[in-house]
């Protein structure tokens, strides 16, 4: 296993860590937690930092960057009202991805 492998695996228990989609989007959708629940909050917050973190992290390849894009799960939480697209966290991870994407090496 290369380096780059390493590190890549790396970076995806990081942010699985905290990953709210895990764990507890599937009680707000069975209606036992409400999107506005300050624990989820709590959680999905540090998803974020952690998130923005591991996207910094030296060493990602363009490829492997797109790996671990935050899109579609930020898009996933925005449906389910946990997360707005206005929201300072989600702002910056994605501006932060873009940035990561734009310096990466192919």
């Amino acid at each position: 296993m290369s380096d780059l492998d390493l590190l890549l695996q790396r970076t995806i228990a990081a942010i699985s860590q905290s990953d709210p989609l895990i764990k507890l989007l599937e009680q707000v959708r069975l209606g036992r937690m409400q999107a506005g629940d300050p624990g989820l909050r709590a959680i999905t917050e540090s998803w974020l930092a952690e998130y923005r973190k591991a996207i910094d992290s030296p060493g990602l390849t363009r490829q492997s960057l797109l790996r671990i894009d935050p899109a579609p799960r930020v898009t996933v939480l925005m449906e389910q009202g946990i997360l707005s697209r206005d929201h300072e966290g989600v702002r910056r991870l994605l501006a932060d991805f873009i940035q990561a994407l734009s310096r990466a090496s192919s």
